[in-house]
C-alpha cells in the first residue's frame, strides 16, 4: 500500500503529533513550590492530575514528585517541574497553575480554559 497526496513524505511513513497544549506555573506558584520542596527535600516537581469527583465531575490533585514519568507533559518557569500524565492532560491543557494568598487562605488555583462549570472553592470543575 502507497501513500498518495498530500500525505507522501519523501517515502517515510506520515505521523500525527499532538498539539496538546501544556500547562504552566506562574510565578507565584514556581516560588511556593520550590519552598515547599526544600523544606520536604524533595525535588521541586509538582504533579498535577485530574480525577473524576468534586462538586463539578472532575478534581485537581496536587502532590510533589521525585521524577517525571516519560509520558508525562513537562514544563517549567524557575527550575520548578510541572508535571502532568496524558490523561489528565487532554482536560487540563492550556491551563495556568497559580498560587494565590487571601484573607480566605492560600492555594494553588487551576485557570483551565476548559472548565465549563466549576465550584466555589476552585479544586473541582466540570467540562
Amino acid at each position: 500500500m502507497s501513500i498518495s497526496g498530500p500525505l507522501e513524505t519523501a517515502g517515510r511513513t506520515p505521523y500525527i503529533t499532538s498539539m496538546t497544549t501544556a500547562p504552566t506555573l506562574t510565578d507565584a506558584a514556581a516560588a511556593r513550590i520550590a519552598a515547599i520542596a526544600e523544606k520536604q527535600a524533595k525535588p521541586a516537581i509538582l504533579r498535577l492530575s485530574v480525577e473524576g469527583g468534586g462538586c463539578s465531575g472532575f478534581q485537581y490533585k496536587f502532590g510533589l514528585a521525585d521524577s517525571a514519568d516519560d509520558d508525562d507533559s513537562v514544563s517549567e518557569n524557575a527550575g520548578v517541574r510541572l508535571v502532568v500524565d496524558s490523561i489528565s492532560l487532554d482536560l487540563v491543557a492550556g491551563s495556568t497553575v497559580d498560587f494565590v494568598e487571601s484573607l480566605g487562605g492560600a492555594a494553588f488555583r487551576v485557570e483551565n480554559p476548559q472548565a465549563a462549570a466549576g465550584c466555589g472553592c476552585g479544586s473541582s470543575f466540570g467540562i
